[in-house]
């Protein structure tokens, strides 16, 4: 009972402070930028609309829109129960790190099917470079994760979280640590790395041709993303904090999640969006340096 009443309560934070996120993005991304911004409510209310309006399918494979739609929510929310968000994950003791890898790339799959069954020329450019974006970002996620698992010794999620890439040798889960925030605005999707919607260049891109309550799932779904990798950070390289108060406990956690937020806000404010190639480039580059880490860490370093 307790462990179905935690995933509840970290479904119903994920759904109700998601679109929060996606508010303060955008207000404090206007501040920057010397404009006025809407207020920090507007992503419920365009969720809200999006799901009254109609839902006008285009393409040749309407089921698979509808089934990619579903997947893209479902997947992040199953990837909820694996954010430790009340001090641990409500799956801890049921599942592991390999089953939380493989639902973050679900996620992106779906995109790839969304992209591929609108069947639009600027569906397919924008799925495509999702696909090159899954290709070397989900293997970075992936050795991040290995690499506290071996220093732990165990997948489980209860060993991997709160700190455990720095036993055994701090220097390697310092080095990761930097390399992870430098990716951080990748992995969520924002700008300079918003390549796979690029509105000014493939308008919306895999979600071009989407409207009504699929496009509303999609958007919800990328809000719960920024929420979900900001909890796996906070997650994997912030120590445990416990006050003792369950409570507490939960806003310490949202409090640093937070603070990533404001991190990738200021980033995306800030910077033009890269090329593709450039894109490819710094992903790459990135991986190379998770892979040396993970080798240092292997040596005890």
């Amino acid at each position: 009972m307790l462990t179905i009443l935690s995933a509840l309560c970290n479904i119903g934070l994920a759904l109700v402070l998601a679109p929060l996120f996606e508010g303060v993005i955008r207000k404090i991304t206007a501040i920057v930028q010397s404009r006025k911004g809407p207020p920090i409510f507007q992503p419920y209310m365009d969720i809200a609309k999006l799901l009254i309006k109609d839902d006008i399918e285009v393409g040749s494979v309407p089921v698979m829109q509808r089934f990619s739609a579903l997947l893209s929510l479902a997947a992040m929310l199953c990837v909820v129960l694996f954010v430790p968000i009340t001090g641990h994950a409500p799956l801890s003791r049921s599942a592991d790190s390999i089953q939380m890898i493989y639902l973050l790339s679900l996620a992106g799959i779906a995109v790839l099917l969304a992209g591929l069954s609108a069947g639009s020329t600027y569906s397919l450019i924008g799925m495509s470079r999702e696909m090159m974006a899954m290709m070397t970002l989900e293997p970075l996620f992936a050795v991040t994760v290995v690499m506290a698992a071996v220093k732990a010794g165990s997948l489980r999620l209860d060993a991997v979280f709160f700190g455990a890439v720095y036993q055994g040798g701090v220097s390697s889960g310092l080095l990761m640590l930097g390399v992870m925030l430098f990716a951080l605005q990748a992995f969520v999707g924002r700008a300079p790395f918003d390549v796979t919607e690029a509105e000014t260049e493939i308008m919306e891109g895999p979600l071009m041709e989407y409207s009504g309550p699929k496009l509303a799932l999609f958007k919800y779904s990328h809000m719960i993303k920024l929420f979900v990798y900001a909890g796996l950070f906070t997650a994997l390289f912030v120590p445990r904090i416990a006050t003792g108060v369950r409570i507490l406990d939960v806003l310490v956690f949202i409090a640093c999640q937070i603070g990533l937020v404001l991190l990738v806000t200021l980033v995306s404010a800030t910077h033009a969006r890269y090329r593709i190639d450039q894109v490819v480039r710094y992903y790459a580059m990135l991986f190379l340096a998770a892979i040396g880490c993970l080798s240092l860490s292997l040596f005890g370093l």
